[in-house]
C-alpha cells in the first residue's frame, strides 16, 4: 500500500509539471474561484463586523422621574441587570445627563440662556440598556411596562421608554443583519457549485489528454483506485497552487480597498482586518482550493471510468 501511494503521488506530480498548459488552466479558473469565494466570505466576515459595530450602538433609555431616590433607581438597576437579556445597564445621574448635554450643545448660545433661564436641573436620570441581541429589545420594553414584573416603587419611577421612537430603526437593524448573514450563506453555496462545475470540466480535459495511458493502465490490469488517484493528487496540487496565488492576490487588493473601507465603516479598513485574521483565512482558502481540486478530479475520473466500460 506504501509503495502504490507513493507512485500514486509521484505521478501526480509528473502529470502536474509535464501538462503545463492544463495545470495552468485549472489552477487559473481555482484561482479565480477561490478569490470570489474568499472575498464573499471576507466581505461577509467585514460587514458582520461593520453591523455588529452598528448594532453596538443600538439601545434603549430609561428616564426616570425627578423625585427617584437613589435607592429606587439602583433597585430597578438591579432588576433589569437580572434580565437573561440584558448585557449592561449604565446609570447616568442628573448631574452627568446635565454635563453631557452641555457638552453636546456647547456651541448653542441659546441652549445655555435657557438652561440659565430655568435656573435648576431640568433634565432626570437616565438608565442605559443594551440588550445581547437586537432582537431582544421589544422583550425588554415588555418587561418594563409590566406592573406585574416590577415592583410598585420601581415602575412609578420609570417615566419613558424610548423604545418606541428606535423601534424601526432596531427593526430595520435586526433584519439587516439576518439578511446579510442569509445573503453571504447563499453566495458562497452558489460560487462553490459553480467552481466545482468550472474545475470539473478542466479537469476531464487533463483525463481526455491522457486518455490513452489510462487505456494502457487498464489493459496492464491497473485498477480504479491507481488510475484514479494521479488525477486527485493532481487536483489537489491545483488547489494548492491556486490557494497560494489567491492569498498573494489578497493583500494587494486588500490595500487598494483600505482607505474606502476605512471611510465607510469609521475607522475599520479591510486591510488590518485580513492582517489580523490572516490564520484563519489561510486556512480557509488552502483547504477549500483542496477540497475543490480533489473533489472535482474524483468526479472527472469517476464519469470518465464510468462512461469507459
Amino acid at each position: 500500500m506504501w509503495m502504490t501511494n507513493k507512485r500514486i503521488i509521484k505521478a501526480g506530480f509528473v502529470n502536474f509539471w509535464r501538462n503545463g498548459s492544463v495545470s495552468f488552466s485549472a489552477v487559473f479558473v481555482l484561482t479565480i474561484a477561490l478569490f470570489v469565494i474568499g472575498s464573499t466570505l471576507l466581505f461577509t466576515a467585514f460587514l458582520g463586523t461593520g453591523l455588529k459595530e452598528l448594532e453596538d450602538k443600538i439601545d434603549i433609555n430609561i428616564y426616570l422621574s425627578q423625585d427617584a431616590t437613589e435607592t429606587q433607581i439602583l433597585d430597578l438597576k438591579s432588576k433589569l441587570e437580572g434580565l437573561p437579556e440584558v448585557k449592561t445597564v449604565t446609570y447616568v445621574t442628573k448631574d452627568q445627563a446635565l454635563e453631557d448635554f452641555r457638552i453636546r450643545h456647547k456651541d448653542n448660545q441659546y441652549i445655555f440662556q435657557a438652561l440659565d433661564e430655568v435656573g435648576g436641573n431640568p433634565l432626570t436620570a437616565v438608565l442605559n440598556v443594551k440588550a445581547k441581541q437586537v432582537s431582544q429589545y421589544e422583550g425588554i420594553s415588555n418587561f418594563l411596562g409590566s406592573k406585574t414584573d416590577l415592583s410598585a416603587e420601581s415602575s412609578s419611577i420609570v417615566n419613558k421608554v424610548n423604545y418606541n421612537d428606535n423601534k424601526v430603526a432596531i427593526e430595520r437593524m435586526n433584519s439587516l443583519i439576518a439578511g446579510a448573514k442569509q445573503l453571504g450563506a447563499i453566495i458562497i453555496i452558489i460560487l462553490v457549485c459553480i467552481s466545482v462545475l468550472i474545475t470539473f470540466n478542466t479537469i476531464r480535459l487533463a483525463i481526455f489528454i491522457a486518455r490513452d495511458e489510462i487505456k494502457v493502465m487498464r489493459l496492464v490490469g491497473g485498477g480504479n483506485y491507481f488510475i484514479r488517484g494521479p488525477f486527485v493528487v493532481e487536483g489537489i496540487l491545483y488547489g494548492i497552487a491556486a490557494g497560494i496565488i489567491t492569498l498573494i492576490l489578497f493583500y494587494p487588493v486588500s490595500y487598494w480597498f483600505k482607505t474606502i473601507t476605512q471611510s465607510f465603516y469609521g475607522g475599520v479598513d479591510v486591510l488590518s482586518y485580513f492582517l489580523a485574521n490572516f490564520v484563519q483565512i489561510f486556512f480557509i482558502i488552502m483547504l477549500s482550493g483542496i477540497a475543490l481540486g480533489a473533489v472535482s478530479s474524483y468526479l472527472a475520473v469517476h464519469r470518465y471510468l464510468v462512461d469507459a466500460r
